[in-house]
């Protein structure tokens, strides 16, 4: 074989091995995505939704809700037992009074299903 062949050869390889890796990270990715829904579900809550939602003083959504529920029932979302995923899904989508809609772009519909599943888990 050839100085050139063997150049040729290595270059095929590597390109096949740097797409395998490419792959198989896309593959993992997807996997993690599936195996962890309550981590990613919160990592989506604390990127979009703590900052307004999360428990304490300093988070306009909390206290609106607090004010709305008079003690009814928690205001932070991530104390409800009361929430299903159509409800938390449409008002993420949709928005309501102030609180903005969220586009595809912004929150995928598979980081929208793991939020909805984090929110909605039975064990709290």
């Amino acid at each position: 074989m050839s100085a050139v062949h063997v150049a040729a050869r290595r270059a095929s390889l590597t390109r096949a091995g740097a797409l395998s890796v490419c792959a198989l990270g896309l593959v993992w990715a997807g996997h993690a995505l599936a195996a962890e829904p309550e981590h990613a579900g919160r990592q989506v809550f604390e990127k979009w939704c703590a900052p307004c939602h999360a428990a304490g003083p300093d988070h306009p959504g909390t206290t609106a809700l607090e004010a709305l529920y008079k003690g009814a029932r928690p205001a932070a979302l991530e104390q409800r037992t009361d929430l299903t995923p159509p409800v938390v899904k449409q008002f993420v989508r949709k928005g309501v009074s102030v609180m903005p809609f969220f586009r595809k772009t912004e929150i995928s519909d598979a980081e929208l299903d793991a939020l909805a599943a984090f929110l909605t888990r039975p064990e709290r």
